[in-house]
């Protein structure tokens, strides 16, 4: 994957050290990852850049994750995009919510393995690329 065609990846969270963590991890695998600080700042991001998949902390002092969710659907350019949750709210009902519910892409909790990250995003393309 030559670095125009790499799969771009918007992290939107507030936590400094875990974009960093998730952009190494990503990057290894050739995937263009971009950070965003908060909220407000992903949605402006991914209204300029539409990635190809969104990861979204859910926890966030200046726009809870779920408000960023319901714009991120509530726009053409950027309903179809696919949006992971990573978060620490790990109840069982968190998860059943954001899945079933809110229809959620994939639902993972944090602490995770790398090799979770990367398995859900390898489903993602693999069911974009099934004939519709």
């Amino acid at each position: 994957m030559d670095k125009d065609q790499a799969l771009k990846i918007l992290y939107i969270e507030d936590d400094h050290e875990m974009i960093e963590l998730i952009e190494m991890i990503l990057s290894r695998r050739g995937y263009k990852v971009l950070g965003a600080q908060g909220g407000r700042k992903g949605l402006d991001i991914a209204r300029e850049v539409l990635p190809d998949i969104i990861l979204l902390d859910l926890m966030m002092p200046d726009l809870d994750g779920w408000d960023v969710y319901q714009q991120l659907k509530s726009r053409e350019e950027t309903k179809n995009i696919p949006v992971i949750v990573i978060t620490a709210k790990a109840q069982p009902i968190d998860r059943v919510f954001s899945l079933q519910i809110a229809k959620v892409t994939d639902y993972i909790a944090k602490p995770f393995r790398p090799h979770e990250l990367l398995s859900s995003i390898d489903r993602i393309l693999e069911r974009n690329q099934e004939p519709q």
